[in-house]
């Protein structure tokens, strides 16, 4: 094991997988990938979506707007997202099957009302931290290796993230699905193309 290297698992939780309030097409087939290399980490970082049911970023929360319909906020502009992963819900729970149990610290993102969090390092607004780089830097880990849902929003924000913080990133691709809304997926991989992360399969860890 690498113990400069961590493993960010993003959002394997129950409203990303078939069934969910915001399910990902094949969300599920992730999680015997993830249990699949997570073994080779002995850093391991879990975040889970976790929001207020009056979350400024529910569609249902802006009478007369539709999910997937865009809004300008004051930190920007906001997809508004079918209600999901609300606090202390079964939707907002990790998969059952989820099989991690060397992980030290699990990041919760969302719960402020007013500003959405994709990234597992800084909210939406670009400001507010969350202390993960902090986290990882005081254990010493210099790469970040990510998996989870969705690979075009908030895997993707969070290898971003990463990057700027002054880690290496390498997103799995197999151990992650996207919602690909508009051609998002294909943005996301030119972003991080850019951002300097790699493109890698679980294979290549082995």
């Amino acid at each position: 094991m690498n113990t400069t290297a961590a493993l960010l698992v993003v959002d394997a939780q129950y409203g990303f997988m078939p069934g969910g309030g915001l399910a990902v097409a094949d969300g599920d087939a992730i999680v015997p990938v993830i249990n699949q290399v997570a073994p080779l980490f002995a850093n391991v970082v879990l975040t889970q979506d976790w929001h207020p049911a009056n979350h400024v970023s529910f569609a249902a929360n802006h009478p007369g707007r539709q999910p997937f319909e865009t809004i300008a906020l004051p930190y920007g502009e906001q997809v508004l997202w079918p209600t999901h992963c609300v606090q202390g819900t079964r939707d907002a729970a990790l998969h059952d099957d989820l099989c991690v149990p060397q992980a030290q610290l699990i990041i919760r993102k969302g719960f402020h009302g007013d500003v959405d969090s994709y990234s597992a390092f800084v909210e939406a607004d670009r400001k507010s931290s969350t202390g993960l780089a902090a986290y990882l830097q005081a254990r010493g880990i210099t790469s970040v290796y990510l998996c989870g849902l969705a690979t075009d929003y908030c895997v993707a924000w969070s290898a971003q993230d990463a990057r700027a913080a002054g880690f290496e990133a390498a997103v799995i691709e197999d151990a992650c699905r996207a919602i690909d809304l508009d051609g998002s997926l294909e943005r996301a991989w030119a972003d991080m193309r850019r951002a300097g992360v790699r493109r890698i399969l679980s294979s290549d860890l082995a």
